[in-house]
């Protein structure tokens, strides 16, 4: 029996996308370029790294912002990184590169060469999202605003 084939489920990735663009630009704040914003993750009282947001780009209709963390077992792991584009015209915000790899296909067959999961981009777009998610509701900035 055939198995269907995977239909990109554009709405929902459209809305992962606008929803990380409220959360990042909730991040940000009023970063500027080549500024970075680290904001230390917990969980049930423990410390587990921190979230880094670096501001590579700012034009009027796009920003590149690189999110990685980093935390106590970086010397042991390949930790999360990824580049994301800011689209300010539309209000979304869509993964670019995850782990250096560019250019995610809204589907692919499965199986495939890389082993990509059939709806990778959706993927990849919701792990940013929770990421975030995680960092607003349970970081705390390393960073003061500063005295006048």
């Amino acid at each position: 029996m055939p198995r269907n084939a995977y239909v990109t489920d554009l709405k929902t990735l459209q809305g992962e996308c606008t929803a990380n663009f409220i959360r990042l630009t909730r991040l940000l704040g009023d970063l500027e370029v080549g500024e970075t914003r680290e904001v230390e993750l917990f969980n049930q009282g423990r410390r587990l790294g921190a979230l880094c947001l670096k501001l590579q780009e700012r034009a009027p209709y796009t920003s590149v912002v690189r999110v990685s963390q980093r935390g106590i077992l970086d010397s042991l792991i390949d930790t999360p990184r990824m580049r994301v584009h800011l689209y300010h015209d539309v209000r979304m915000a869509e993964v670019t590169d995850f782990q250096q790899q560019r250019h995610f296909d809204g589907r692919y067959r499965y199986p495939n060469s890389r082993m990509h999961q059939p709806d990778e981009k959706l993927q990849l777009n919701r792990f940013l999202g929770e990421w975030l998610d995680h960092g607003l509701a349970h970081g705390h900035s390393l960073h003061l605003p500063q005295l006048p």
